[in-house]
């Protein structure tokens, strides 16, 4: 099975009566507790804890971590003043969330960043419009580093949530040797199960890993992902091919290099593969279609493998979904097919036809008085 990123799988825990009751407790809300689980699972391997101003300095200029390995998105923990007042001087914090203390954080450092600049390097824009600018010109003006650690007993509040552990058991039980990702924050259409199928005639099974977090207005809501992916499985695929586990982070739309972290991530879980397609974790027209797949070419030591997949449309002529390598048709048999023209669609009150969205998915959809993120 492929390593885990840097080599070792990070697993951070710690038992509840090692936490001094005395500690200063540091209060977060629920998306920082899942990227401190996160980190504390092994999902960010091989980052311990968030990190310090050499490595974000170097993801910054060199899409890589201090030590040469690649990394291209920050993980950060930001306070503000009254909490660094209180941090500055601690060795170590304890972390709690809605009134539960979940972990805790040794300090190593406390730094500054240049918050239009570091945005600017990860988003390829300063455009306050975009959601991840958004929230960087919004962030807390104090950064922590340091490692953390989780309880030992903490209760994942999603069953389908495997940590890398878990699904990297799994898929030695099964004794795959090749395991494709799909990344995924949508719905899913006729055209993602054809993607997922096809690298089933190919490789020994498919891990589908929607992202379940804070997203932009409009996006579907993560419950909805989930209902239309379970009954698009249960009707639809070969349950011995397929692991589904959700994936508890905040997109970034950070495009390019944001489809390297979610390669990293999968990595870890034991994917050999990742499936980017068009516009992969971009947001509106910040990102050429398919500068998620040129990215790669500047990490040849990444050590998953990526599978590139061009536009799809549905060809009426072909009677199937096609692309430019496939069907010699002109533009009047193309129906293009995205999750912004499935969204568009619903908003509308329109069901999709069978051939663009499965019925038992439009089901699920049509069933939510709406859908959406607002």
């Amino acid at each position: 099975m492929i390593k885990p990123h840097g080599g070792n799988l990070v697993n951070n825990f710690i038992d509840s009566s090692k936490i001094d009751d005395d500690l200063f407790a540091l209060d977060v809300d629920i998306e920082l507790k899942k990227e401190v689980e996160n980190l504390s699972f092994g999902v960010f391997s091989p980052l311990k804890g968030f990190i310090g101003e050499e490595n974000f300095l170097s993801i910054l200029k060199e899409g890589r971590l201090s030590n040469g390995l690649p990394w291209t998105i920050p993980i950060m923990l930001d306070i503000d003043d009254e909490s660094a007042k209180k941090v500055r001087g601690e060795s170590e914090i304890a972390l709690r969330n809605n009134g539960k203390i979940f972990g805790i954080l040794y300090v190593k450092d406390l730094f500054s960043i240049d918050k239009l600049q570091a945005a600017k390097s990860i988003f390829q824009t300063d455009d306050p419009s975009h959601p991840g600018v958004y929230g960087y010109l919004t962030m807390k003006d104090t950064l922590v580093e340091g490692e953390v650690k989780i309880l030992n007993n903490i209760d994942l509040d999603d069953k389908v949530r495997l940590t890398p552990s878990k699904v990297r058991e799994e898929i030695y039980n099964r004794g795959w040797k090749s395991i494709v990702a799909f990344q995924t924050r949508n719905v899913p259409h006729v055209a993602h199960e054809m993607l997922q199928k096809s690298v089933l005639n190919i490789y020994d099974g498919l891990f589908i890993n929607p992202l379940i977090g804070k997203k932009k207005t409009g996006d579907f809501k993560d419950e909805v992902i989930l209902e239309t992916y379970h009954a698009l499985i249960d009707n639809y695929y070969p349950k011995p091919k397929i692991i589904f586990s959700t994936l508890h982070t905040k997109m970034k739309y950070a495009g390019p290099k944001e489809a390297i972290h979610h390669a990293i991530m999968r990595k870890n879980f034991g994917c050999s593969h990742i499936i980017i397609g068009r516009d992969h974790a971009g947001v509106s027209s910040y990102y050429t279609p398919f500068a998620a797949h040129d990215i790669f070419k500047a990490y040849p030591d990444l050590g998953i493998e990526p599978i590139f997949f061009p536009a799809f449309y549905y060809c009426k002529k072909c009677i199937n979904f096609a692309n430019e390598r496939t069907c010699p048709h002109d533009q009047n048999y193309k129906e293009e097919l995205s999750g912004t023209k499935m969204r568009k669609m619903f908003l509308s009150g329109e069901v999709p036809p069978i051939h663009l969205m499965r019925p038992e998915i439009s089901q699920v959809i049509s069933s939510y008085q709406n859908p959406f993120v607002e």
